[in-house]
């Protein structure tokens, strides 16, 4: 009853908020036209900087054909944008703060976002190359080959013009990802067969869906949990990774956490507050399609597959909170994506081999993983030592370790939620982000796992302005291009300069709009 007590409040408090007064607005506007102007630079930066397929029509192009033999300059210029996307953003978390008492409305939020994101849909791919394995493997899946068995160097041919884009360490490797997002991709392939660009539209597109289906359910668990709706779209769909790594990037974490917010909200839609109440047909019928949405979420990608857990603690003590309903409530999702899963594996034809490949990331290694830097440190004091080069057995060792670490942190996180201890939407976004920190691999953009589901439920101040930190500061430190430089690290040091300068140009000719928004709390959270 306590903890009932407490969301009311909360979304009492959250009815109370009054919308912006004029010289607010006024602001508001001056962020939109900021952060717009970001993105289009982007947009123009990423003719030359981004990761361009290797046949690229733009060097033959009249004016655009300019940028791609400058990179340094087209860098700064994207980098700019970056630099005005993220201030932007950071101003704009100033009218979504929890607890203010004016707040922008939903509508004002959305106008922003679409007019951020807008220029971002046709931009070359940014940030990373991923997108063009997407697109190797959904062709060999639409040869009617098998995407989990051979890489795209064997199946297509070195010579492919789908296979020369795809990053020299991935053209020997199959596919890591779920089935129905091959599927998916597999569709894609047969409209734009070799044409990239076409294919890495598409791809955006299908992102864009999980996009949407991110926008629509963030709000509904936010005033489920008693967060300000703006507050979590703030955080979570305004967030620059998802305009960088999601929309510029064509990452499919955007459908697979889509697909998994949007089962959550669905489960929970009939479900009362009452513990001990009979299940109505209605109640099980959403908990079915809800449970149906999270698991074709880990058919794309299978960190999804957690939120099963915590939807089954959440059912289990909407049941009674007993250990029998945990274990009732366990083996009701287990059978329904059991069924689902399965469904997907023998209706899309590619079957169960993507269960072998789940760990092809692990392949790659870098320092950015906790667990491979770990390994790299152990195998370099053994060299020190002069104990023998046993890096790879370390890596391997500290690999298995903290993975069995990280199960612990999750199953202790489900009983805590079981117990009622922590809300069980942020043990949801606590156990991801423990898996994906932990595993073998850490991608910048991994951290969306954990904050998205966070943003809906977490009111504290500390947690807020961490994660508006350390968003904004992966943001601006990840080069936008794709490319290794090619040995011409200068042009990092070059473009960042440059940036910096364009940027503090940008904030002098605009400072009597802007020195405002400094002085008053740019960071959220910092009231």
């Amino acid at each position: 009853m306590a903890a009932g007590g407490v969301v009311m409040a909360n979304r009492s408090a959250i009815g109370e908020a009054a919308p912006l007064d004029a010289p607010e607005q006024r602001q508001l506007d001056v962020i939109r036209r900021w952060g717009t102007v970001g993105a289009l630079l982007l947009a123009v930066g990423s003719l030359g900087s981004g990761a361009a397929p290797v046949f690229s029509p733009l060097p033959g192009t009249p004016v655009l054909g300019l940028f791609p033999r400058m990179p340094s300059a087209s860098m700064a210029v994207a980098w700019t944008g970056i630099f005005l996307i993220v201030s932007a953003w950071l101003w704009l978390g100033r009218f979504a703060r929890p607890g203010r008492p004016r707040l922008m409305t939903r509508s004002q939020l959305d106008r922003t976002l679409l007019m951020w994101i807008t220029p971002l849909v046709f931009v070359l791919p940014m940030f990373s190359r991923d997108v063009y394995s997407y697109l190797a493997q959904s062709q060999i899946a639409a040869n009617g080959q098998d995407p989990y068995e051979l890489g795209p160097a064997t199946a297509l041919g070195v010579d492919h013009p789908l296979t020369t884009n795809v990053p020299n360490i991935w053209r020997e490797t199959p596919a890591p990802y779920g089935p129905l997002f091959l599927a998916a991709g597999r569709v894609i392939s047969m409209v734009t067969g070799d044409s990239v660009l076409p294919g890495v539209f598409l791809h955006r597109l299908l992102v864009l869906l999980g996009l949407a289906m991110i926008v629509w359910a963030l709000p509904r668990l936010a005033r489920r949990f008693g967060v300000p709706p703006v507050s979590a779209l703030w955080l979570g769909a305004a967030n620059p990774l998802v305009l960088f790594h999601l929309v510029v990037g064509v990452h499919n974490e955007g459908l697979a956490i889509g697909l998994m917010l949007v089962g959550l909200e669905l489960a929970l839609r009939r479900m009362p507050t009452t513990p001990g109440a009979p299940m109505t047909r209605d109640e099980l019928l959403w908990i079915v399609l809800g449970t149906t949405m999270i698991t074709m979420g880990a058919a794309v990608k299978i960190p999804a597959a957690l939120a099963l857990g915590f939807l089954g603690v959440m059912i289990a003590r909407r049941w009674g909170g007993r250990f029998p309903d945990l274990l009732r409530a366990a083996l009701l999702l287990l059978v329904i994506s059991g069924v689902v899963m399965v469904g997907t594996c023998v209706g899309t034809g590619l079957g169960f081999g993507w269960v072998q490949t789940l760990n092809t990331a692990g392949t790659v290694k870098s320092w950015m993983s906790p667990p491979t830097a770990m390994g790299f440190t152990g195998g370099g004091l053994g060299l020190l030592l002069g104990l023998g080069n046993h890096t790879e057995s370390m890596i391997v060792l500290m690999r298995l370790v903290t993975q069995g670490v990280s199960v612990v942190i999750a199953a202790t996180l489900l009983w805590k939620a079981f117990r009622g201890r922590i809300k069980a939407v942020n043990g949801l976004g606590a156990g991801l982000g423990a898996v994906l920190v932990l595993g073998p691999v850490l991608q910048p953009w991994y951290v969306l796992w954990a904050a998205l589901p966070l943003a809906t439920a977490v009111l504290a101040r500390r947690f807020r302005v961490f994660a508006t930190t350390a968003s904004a500061v992966i943001a601006v430190i990840l080069p936008p291009t794709g490319s290794a430089f090619d040995g011409r690290a200068y042009i990092v040091p070059q473009a960042v300069t440059g940036a910096l300068i364009a940027f503090a140009v940008c904030v002098f000719v605009a400072r009597k709009q802007v020195f405002p928004l400094i002085r008053k709390d740019p960071l959220p959270g910092s009231a």
